[in-house]
């Protein structure tokens, strides 16, 4: 089964909300766009995510020891393995495999503990400081080392989880950091695994995301860095600053200091966050007078909006996909994938009748809906779409498409919904009252249809 943009519960044919579980559901072939911020962990009113955030520094310190006391190769070997955590899938890879930084940028960050006095003497707290003293290290880097720090964790949180949602799990070879020995080890353990690559995926806790972390260079120099101190008078002078840093050191532990004093307004970042109130009725007023057609863009204004909508009324019965445009008989169409979580009645009734694991969407910008729309919507609709679809579209569907879409039902037993603006007009002021969810206007206009098909 072929879907689009496959996560391991398409995979495994598990049910789950992205709202309800506690880690990010892994996406099996391109990354997650957050990052685990150890900040985070640090301010965290867990004391388990406290003790591993001591972990990490004590691990990472230890490893800096290493290299202070002559062990130049094991030091550096340590850090290059751990700069990159493939298992997490987080970052902006579109294949889920990173490169490892290189032995030369482990070299610079470890010389740390030989030149800064203070980092010899006392190491660091937060080791994202070396995002502004070494080139080269930016939040991908801070992630990849904070998950392979923290893996041993990842690997019993991951079985956890597993169990609690009913996930396979089969045997898988995966290495990982030996804490009291400081070495590489790889051993067997049951985790699931990516379809794509046969490779072990590791679950990440949601509250450990954030896309930017808290201590960072990009706010470091805009917020703190005192340009009249140096040569660097923009964010292009990053090898100035970098300089400057490691020769005072003072100045990057007061960004540190400043930082930890406003931790209250570090908050991990959401997988996904609905538009506010006022902002979808904004986007329905100028849905509504977008006119129909493709005259100065129009269409691709009124896509761009039902995006935006549609993504948020729907949420969280239903997690998006994502958008995407196809070819057909020489036409441009823009559809919206959602995953079909059966998390409602009636998700759960077109999944079992029509089999529809994914639901697309096919947004059409026209007067008036055409025979043509919905044969292409019905040729489009196999594998992971079953055998269930929607149109959105400008105003209602004529009669003579209305009984095109029941004709299509009783040859092929294939379900067609088309809906307009009144039904999205209808579905944000249910997204306004709270008092219903959106999706029912999407049940409301299922069940009319079936009431039309003959018995």
């Amino acid at each position: 089964m072929i879907y689009i943009r496959p996560r391991i519960s398409d995979h495994y044919n598990v049910p789950l909300l992205q709202n309800e579980v506690d880690f990010a559901i892994p996406f099996l072939n391109e990354d997650i766009p957050l990052y685990v911020d150890p900040f985070l962990l640090w301010k965290s009113p867990s004391q388990q995510d406290n003790a591993l955030h001591t972990q990490i520094i004590s691990t990472f310190n230890r490893i800096g020891e290493l290299f202070v006391k002559g062990k130049e190769d094991e030091a550096i070997s340590l850090l290059t393995d751990m700069s990159e955590c493939n298992e997490v899938g987080l970052g902006l890879s579109k294949s889920r495999t990173g490169k490892q930084i290189s032995s030369s940028t482990s070299r610079s960050i470890l010389s740390l503990y030989n030149t800064i006095p203070l980092i010899r003497s006392h190491g660091f707290n937060h080791f994202e400081q070396i995002q502004i003293l070494v080139e080269g290290i930016s939040k991908d880097r801070i992630s990849d080392f904070t998950c392979s720090l923290v893996k041993s964790f990842l690997i019993d949180y991951t079985i956890d989880q597993c169990h609690m949602h009913g996930i396979p799990l089969s045997k898988q070879s995966i290495t990982r950091l030996d804490y009291t020995t400081l070495k590489i080890i790889e051993e067997s353990v049951d985790l699931p695994f990516n379809p794509v690559d046969k490779k072990p995926l590791l679950f990440v806790p949601k509250r450990w995301l954030r896309y930017i972390p808290w201590i960072n260079y990009e706010d470091y120099f805009a917020n703190h860095f005192d340009r009249d101190i140096d040569d660097a008078q923009s964010a292009q002078d990053r090898i100035n600053v970098l300089n400057y840093n490691r020769d005072n050191y003072d100045a990057v532990e007061s960004y540190i200091v400043q930082k930890e004093r406003i931790s209250s307004d570090c908050k991990n970042d959401p997988l996904f966050k609905q538009i506010p109130i006022l902002s979808a009725k904004r986007a329905l007023t100028n849905i509504k007078k977008t006119p129909t057609g493709n005259k100065d863009n129009a269409d691709k204004i009124y896509e761009d909006a039902m995006v935006n909508v549609l993504s948020s009324f729907l949420y969280p019965h239903l997690d998006f996909a994502q958008d995407q445009s196809r070819i057909e008989s020489g036409t441009q169409i823009r559809d919206l994938i959602f995953y079909n979580n059966r998390s409602f009645d009636f998700l759960k009734d077109i999944y079992d009748q029509y089999e529809a694991r994914q639901i697309v969407v096919e947004l059409k910008n026209v007067e008036s809906v055409q025979r043509d729309h919905v044969n292409q919507l019905n040729r489009y609709m196999a594998d992971q779409f079953g055998r269930f679809g929607i149109i959105f579209t400008r105003n209602p569907a004529p009669k003579n498409i209305l009984k095109n879409t029941i004709d299509l039902w009783s040859g092929q037993r294939r379900c067609i919904i088309i809906l307009d603006d009144s039904d999205l007009g209808l579905m944000c002021q249910v997204f306004e009252n709270k008092q219903r969810y959106p999706v029912e206007v999407i049940k409301k206009k299922f069940i009319e249809f079936t009431r039309q098909c003959p018995g």
